[in-house]
């Protein structure tokens, strides 16, 4: 059976207070990292719906998502497996809400608000070339509606009505 490729979705999110940006940092299998608060789609979940949890999950804030700031591919060859992973990431721009008293997800060391100048002193530490192009993105005023994002009820229902791959 032939090998089916399927790029890897993430979710992150652009939040900006008083001129400083939301980050954290992580722990990877490269060492510490710089990253916006950013994920994995999982099952069952609207893109909105990951990057909300994401943000909760990795900096125990609330987010609320305004706009989409970009969608962005990119390849990475993982130096323990010696493959190549094709990562889509959808950037959501929005509002921090309340910070709650929980801890952050495994993985996470803490959550660190920084200038842009911050950013660029620290890209040797970016998690992904992305974290700058992110940002650079929104500061360039790139944003696009969430009613751009589609999401049906049930792609399960959807799915029975194909003989192949709804996609």
């Amino acid at each position: 059976m032939p090998h089916i490729w399927r790029p890897s979705v993430t979710v992150a999110a652009i939040i900006e207070r008083d001129g400083r940006f939301l980050l954290v940092e992580e722990e990877t299998s490269e060492g510490v990292r710089l990253n916006q608060p950013a994920g994995h789609l999982d099952p069952h979940e609207s893109l909105e719906q990951a990057v909300v949890r994401e943000v909760l999950e990795e900096t125990a804030h609330d987010f609320v998502p305004h706009a989409l700031v970009g969608m962005y591919m990119s390849r990475y060859r993982s130096p323990r497996r010696a493959t190549d992973v094709t990562y889509l990431r959808f950037t959501f721009c929005g509002a921090p809400g309340a910070e709650h008293d929980q801890p952050l997800d495994e993985g996470i060391i803490r959550t660190l608000w920084l200038s842009y100048d911050e950013l660029v002193a620290t890209r040797a530490r970016h998690r992904s070339p992305l974290v700058l192009t992110c940002v650079d993105d929104y500061l360039a005023g790139k944003r696009a509606p969430l009613a751009l994002i589609h999401t049906h009820g049930s792609v399960f229902e959807c799915a029975s009505t194909f003989e192949e791959d709804p996609v």
